[in-house]
């Protein structure tokens, strides 16, 4: 299952252990569970998923943006929400945020996923886990295994120790975390960290669906 060549095939065996543990546990929380070896066959897949001419929205993601989902978006398939457009006000941007629970699919990737099947996941906005949560038809969460986690306690380490820091990097933030490389539970006006929440079964069976990428990707 796992693409990584840099991974001898002992190793190979314990992470697919790993990676098969959540998506059935995925499944069994209502969620869809996709696998796909690396980052070159991640467009694709969400193409299959999304119906061209369809309103679409994402979030914020290192993880879109590195397997070239946001490129595909924007290649003119799709009535897309694009947040990052050039020249856009800050109200035009929350705009496309309130927009986006209109949306036919909202795409994102998700701060952790623990072997239980739950994602976790922590925002500033809100407007991302709020998409999540209620509003659009369709959720499409791109995610590498890295952000494979045992339990919601390692999910809370992750967001603390790798997640946030890099993020609050990432927007030139003036957070403690972007000195320390940790979080210190800042009480800062760029704090980044105000949205926790945790997925677990879902009431409308894979209206999440979860695209889990065999390599490392995203913060």
């Amino acid at each position: 299952m796992i693409g990584v060549n840099a991974v001898d095939n002992n190793l190979k065996s314990v992470i697919n252990k790993q990676v098969e543990r959540t998506m059935n546990n995925l499944v069994k929380n209502n969620m869809m569970a996709i696998y796909v070896e690396n980052r070159d066959q991640v467009v694709d897949k969400v193409a299959e998923l999304i119906k061209e001419g369809e309103l679409v929205a994402a979030g914020g993601s290192m993880t879109l943006a590195e397997t070239g989902v946001l490129e595909h978006l924007k290649a003119g398939h799709y009535n897309f929400l694009d947040r990052h457009a050039k020249g856009l006000t800050r109200e035009q941007i929350e705009e496309i945020y309130r927009k986006s629970f209109f949306a036919d699919t909202y795409l994102t990737s998700t701060n952790a996923i623990t072997e239980d099947g739950e994602l976790y996941n922590v925002d500033g906005n809100g407007n991302r886990v709020a998409a999540m949560i209620y509003g659009p038809k369709s959720v499409i969460v791109v995610a590498g295994i890295n952000k494979i986690v045992r339990n919601e306690d390692e999910a809370v380490e992750r967001v603390r120790r790798i997640a946030a820091p890099a993020n609050a990097v990432r927007l030139n933030k003036d957070t403690p975390c972007t000195k320390t490389g940790y979080c210190v539970d800042c009480r800062v006006d760029d704090r980044i960290c105000s949205s926790y929440t945790v997925f677990r079964q879902q009431k409308y069976k894979d209206r999440i669906k979860v695209i889990l990428v065999g390599e490392s990707l995203g913060y």
